[in-house]
């Protein structure tokens, strides 16, 4: 196999083509960060916990930034993530973080090396 066609989206599994990866990219108010951690941390461990189609969400803050987030979010498909927006853990987390985030940007993506792992 060629390095190109190892690297081709061809080679994509049918399941991988179908994943959603994206980053939501949020800037919170300062006065609210430590609250904001406790709600992000709460409704991430219940999604990946209690949600198969939830693959991975992976939140970080800047260092020098510290009101600045990404949350590296990977959903099964589709169905996965419209599922994930009607659980009750994560409308208490859109609903009592709503006026602590400034803005929001959700970035699509596409995977560089779709097969790669989090280990």
């Amino acid at each position: 196999m060629g390095i190109l066609s190892f690297f081709s989206a061809g080679n994509a599994s049918a399941q991988e083509k179908k994943q959603i990866v994206r980053l939501a990219k949020l800037v919170i108010d300062s006065a609210h960060v430590e609250s904001y951690k406790v709600l992000l941390k709460e409704g991430i461990e219940t999604a990946v916990r209690v949600e198969p189609g939830v693959l991975t969400l992976y939140a970080v803050s800047e260092k020098e930034q510290p009101t600045h987030f990404t949350i590296l979010e990977i959903y099964a498909d589709s169905t996965a993530y419209r599922s994930h927006l009607q659980t009750p853990h994560f409308i208490k987390y859109k609903t009592r973080t709503k006026d602590m985030i400034k803005s929001l940007e959700l970035v699509e993506t596409v995977p560089l090396v779709p097969k790669m792992k989090i280990k």
